[in-house]
């Protein structure tokens, strides 16, 4: 019997319920200075003659990893990671971020080691942070070896130029797929209970890969359609920026790395589950005309980020993996 991403306590698809739900409840909130409506990438709202992107995220069960490990000065870049690579997904380039860390108890030296992380990770995007808040609260998060901790943060940028929300992704686009370290920060509800080997622990705390760098280079010096940061959901959330009447073969994917094999033979999962919940080795996706796909290969490629095409846009709605001959529906 396979085990489950919803059995392990995360449904995809409830999830994407209560994001609709959320999504009505906020909606009479905004006002004229919001200049994208609520399920992107980022929030975007004008303030004086900038437009300011904002976006809020956290590291999720991976410091449940870190705690197992008492490893605990990197999950900061998976908290920095999270968020720029979220908001350059509409071509902000990220400005400051603050921090929140809720704490089991008051613990001096952990913070000062997650704080390392997210140094590293601030200096790595080129971000500041300004600022943060510190809770003790014992009653609510508790923890490994008594270091129970939950880490996230909210990050603004600015786009200079013209949003890239996918409204002008078209036929004919190709899919540059941009590599992942591992699983990066998602889906570790369902790995820790499978993958209890320190081998495996090691390789699930490998940071989250920052892309903003390297994307924002790409929006100098490429025609860039659309972007897409594989997180929560996969690659069944490419359609948030694929216009009306258009789909997604993804028909170049490259063959998993060892960790995601293991998953996947551990939990008996189908291709259609394993796409939906981890990025597969594919950590940031960019939309573009076919004639630009080498040069943004080889912008990846100088920041040290192995990349390849990994599909194209047809006609249609959807997308759609290509498995060993088998077309499966993602979303």
């Amino acid at each position: 019997m396979a085990y489950t991403y919803a059995e392990a306590g995360v449904s995809v698809d409830h999830v994407k319920e209560i994001q609709k739900t959320t999504a009505l409840r906020i909606a009479g909130t905004l006002n004229k200075k919001v200049l994208l409506p609520a399920g992107h990438y980022s929030g975007l709202v004008r303030i004086g003659k900038e437009k300011v992107a904002i976006h809020t995220d956290g590291v999720g069960t991976k410091v449940r990893v870190a705690q197992q490990l008492q490893n605990y000065d990197t999950v900061g870049i998976d908290c920095v990671a999270m968020n720029v690579n979220d908001l350059v997904c509409i071509g902000a380039r990220p400005i400051a971020l603050v921090d929140y860390l809720a704490l089991q108890k008051a613990d001096a030296k952990l913070v000062d080691e997650i704080m390392k992380g997210l140094v590293k990770g601030a200096t790595m995007a080129n971000v500041s942070i300004v600022g943060g808040e510190t809770a003790i609260v014992p009653d609510l998060v508790k923890g490994i070896h008594g270091k129970g901790f939950d880490l996230s943060a909210a990050c603004i940028g600015v786009v200079e130029g013209k949003p890239i929300t996918g409204r002008d992704v078209q036929v004919g686009d190709v899919i540059v797929g941009l590599s992942s370290s591992g699983l990066h920060s998602n889906g570790y509800t369902l790995a820790r209970k499978v993958l209890k080997e320190k081998k495996w622990l090691k390789e699930m705390l490998k940071p989250t890969l920052i892309y903003s760098t390297a994307v924002l280079e790409m929006l100098e010096k490429a025609h860039i359609h659309g972007m897409a940061h594989i997180t929560g959901g996969a690659f069944s959330k490419l359609v948030r920026v694929l216009p009306k009447s258009t789909g997604v073969v993804l028909d170049g994917m490259p063959s998993p790395s060892p960790i995601f094999k293991a998953l996947q033979e551990k939990t008996r999962l189908s291709s259609r589950e394993m796409y939906r919940t981890f990025n597969m080795g594919i950590g940031f996706c960019v939309f573009c005309p076919e004639s630009e796909a080498s040069n943004v290969i080889a912008i990846s490629r100088k920041h040290g980020i192995p990349a390849k095409v990994v599909g194209r846009v047809i006609n249609g709605k959807g997308v759609v993996l290509e498995d060993r001959g088998r077309r499966v529906s993602l979303a």
